[in-house]
């Protein structure tokens, strides 16, 4: 057997001694990942760590003897972050001499001086159904560049899209010898135009100077790109530009916060050029992207295992437009912990430290997490039990109680009332506030229930 098919063999073995939950959580093949085996020594890459130290506390005995069958030998395992092996291949490189000098001995590029933030990489950027499309396009662009050209990322501020670009051109950098550069279209139009602002003998140096920088490179990334609509100078340059790199066959990436066609103050022979490759729309993030998003910058963080999972929805919830915004909340609440609750974080800090960031939110009291943590406690319930799949009325009647009570009180709607309560759709969340509202109308004990929760809650 080739390293490949001893790894599959070895998955085939541990599925048939776990729960198939437990296997598709650990060992799905986009977290948990086959990257060499040599000298009997299995090394596999894991993208979070939380996920390694699951892996080694809880599996790893079960692994190693799933492994020896496969293989009739000692094997030990040896489990990475992929972090970690990219620091392996670059110490290996530099064993190589290939850091630092590119194969005609010239200095390689760096993150720096592509204008590139280092720490914006694909295995930085967290993976959901709003960018899926996305992401699986710019990693296609970033292991054959050119495949499709430009490419065209659009999205609203703050869903990933200069990440991705990031995330493009490191990958590049790392592993390979083209040249990249990123520029947002204000900082290309305002080099363009401060040529011209003084007309001297060296203007045609600074002109050659210029182009050379854009179109001397086999990677062109220009971010916020609607920024050139009331520049008609840049634009010009721009699609000079642009055609210059195209028909050499060198890669153009472009951001946008609109679809190409509502460019609308472009030059039409801009627009067909940004429509020649392939568009990708990053949506705002939903609900279980965010979770995902919220849980990944904790991961790191000491104080991540303290974080109530009441507390990483009540954010995921609130904050549903912006990663840039999700991010400073996440911040807000460690800080604010820190200083004014000795690291403890709880979900009445999170909401004191966010109530001044949250619109349309003028009372805690409404919330709908505060709804179930009254409903629960008068039930005996846990919120776990609330939000779990347990039918038994004991535990179904409090909770369609609860939703109703969300539509009383609160402002949101029956999709956002269902990702509080275990992601249950609109239909279901309807038909409990339906339930309870045909209740009320013949339930004397009933409305005094209800009247005693929203006393509790005022």
């Amino acid at each position: 057997m080739n390293d490949r098919e001893v790894w599959n063999k070895f998955l085939d073995n541990i599925k048939n001694e776990i729960t198939n939950v437990s296997f598709d959580t650990w060992f799905n093949e986009e977290d948990t990942k086959f990257y060499s085996f040599k000298d009997n020594i299995m090394t596999i890459t894991v993208n979070q760590e939380f996920i390694r130290k699951h892996i080694n506390e809880h599996y790893l005995d079960i692994m190693t003897d799933a492994i020896n069958k496969v293989t009739n030998s000692n094997v030990t395992f040896n489990i990475l972050l992929e972090s970690e092996i990219k620091q392996l291949e670059l110490e290996e490189k530099k064993k190589q001499n290939f850091i630092g000098l590119s194969i005609d001995g010239y200095e390689k590029q760096s993150a720096t001086n592509a204008n590139l933030n280092p720490n914006y990489t694909f295995e930085t950027f967290i993976v959901g159904k709003s960018n899926k499309f996305a992401y699986k396009a710019s990693r296609v662009i970033a292991e054959a560049p050119g495949s499709y050209n430009p490419l065209f990322l659009y999205g609203e501020s703050g869903v990933g899209k200069t990440h991705l670009m990031h995330a493009i051109g490191n990958y590049l950098i790392e592993n390979s010898d083209k040249k990249v550069l990123y520029i947002t279209s204000d900082k290309f139009v305002d080099e363009y135009t401060r040529i011209f602002r003084y007309s001297d003998k060296n203007n045609f140096e600074k002109i050659d100077t210029f182009k050379e920088k854009y179109r001397n490179v086999d990677v062109l990334m220009i971010d916020d790109i609607q920024f050139l609509s009331t520049a008609p100078k840049g634009q010009e340059e721009f699609f000079n530009t642009f055609n210059e790199l195209h028909d050499a066959g060198k890669q153009i990436i472009i951001a946008s916060d609109r679809p190409v066609d509502d460019l609308n103050s472009f030059e039409n022979r801009l627009i067909t050029r940004f429509n020649w490759g392939l568009t990708a729309n990053i949506t705002t993030p939903d609900y279980d992207l965010r979770v995902s998003i919220i849980k990944n910058k904790l991961a790191f963080k000491e104080a991540a295992s303290d974080i109530p999972d009441e507390v990483v929805e009540y954010i995921a919830n609130n904050f549903d437009s912006d990663i840039r915004k999700l991010e400073g909340a996440i911040t807000r609440v460690l800080a604010y912990s820190s200083m004014f609750n000795k690291g403890q974080i709880t979900l009445d800090i999170a909401v004191d430290a966010l109530k001044d960031q949250i619109k349309d939110r003028s009372i805690y009291k409404n919330d709908v997490q505060r709804i179930q943590r009254v409903v629960c406690d008068y039930y005996k319930i846990s919120i776990d039990q609330m939000k779990g799949k347990n039918r038994n009325n004991e535990v179904n009647f409090p909770r369609q109680i609860a939703i109703y009570l969300c539509r009383e009180l609160t402002t949101e709607s029956f999709p956002k009332i269902g990702s509080y309560f275990g992601g249950r759709n609109h239909s279901t969340i309807i038909s409990a506030d339906k339930k309870i509202r045909q209740e009320l109308n013949k339930n004397e004990n009933l409305r005094q229930v209800i009247k005693d929760l929203k006393r509790d809650l005022t």
